[in-house]
């Protein structure tokens, strides 16, 4: 089966492929950052290997019983990276990339180090490239909480109510309340980040508190 050099050159490979995707992960301060996907690969490229070697060893007819199971356990930690930071829907593309980096490792455990390669190529192409269009080019919406703190609550009120209808925003919770002296019209929405300039260059201006807020702490 394999030599003792060829499993260090798989796990290195491994390790080395996870370690350039979680370098990313950590440049754009999510969970699973360097050391975690560099672990996730070097574990399951070992589980990998150490599936058909046992069962050469011990005349097992089913050598990738070990490694079927990498794919549901590894379930349980991209898991945890949805749930390390809020309860809404937060590190859905952390725990995708988890997956993947399994994926890679048991490539890279099986001696496909150019499927390996590749596939760390197109998750960074997703996360590097893909990423950058998407936010430069207002691709993507998000939810955001506006409040705007004034003296003249109903003008600014009905001022955005008909800015929102001319984005083709449709505004939750919209709402005006009373802060001492001062009234606050508040809404939430999901807007592209040209839409959510578009407002704050109309409204903010002297006499217009503007505050914008994400809403359930949205992170990739």
């Amino acid at each position: 089966m394999f030599s003792v050099h060829q499993m260090l050159a798989r796990l290195l490979f491994a390790a080395a492929m996870g370690a350039l995707i979680g370098l990313e992960r950590d440049l754009k301060h999510r969970p699973a950052g360097i050391r975690t996907s560099m672990f996730v690969c070097l574990a399951t490229a070992m589980f990998t290997m150490m599936s058909a070697q046992l069962a050469h060893m011990w005349g097992d007819t089913g050598p990738t019983r070990i490694a079927s199971n990498i794919v549901q356990g590894i379930g349980f930690l991209g898991a945890g990276a949805i749930l390390k930071d809020s309860a809404g829907l937060v590190g859905l593309t952390t725990a995708a990339t988890i997956f993947v980096e399994a994926a890679i490792g048991m490539a890279a455990g099986g001696g496909y180090y150019g499927v390996a390669a590749g596939a760390t190529a197109i998750v960074l192409f997703g996360l590097v490239v893909i990423g950058w269009a998407i936010q430069h080019l207002h691709i993507k919406s998000r939810e955001r909480i506006f409040r705007f703190t004034t003296t003249h609550a109903e003008s600014v009120a009905g001022e955005i109510q008909k800015l929102l209808t001319s984005l083709g925003i449709v505004p939750v919770q919209f709402r005006v309340s009373m802060a001492g002296s001062n009234s606050i019209v508040e809404f939430q929405a999901e807007v592209s980040q040209h839409q959510e300039l578009c407002i704050v260059s109309q409204l903010n201006r002297q006499g217009v508190v503007t505050e914008i807020a994400p809403s359930n702490g949205h992170r990739e």
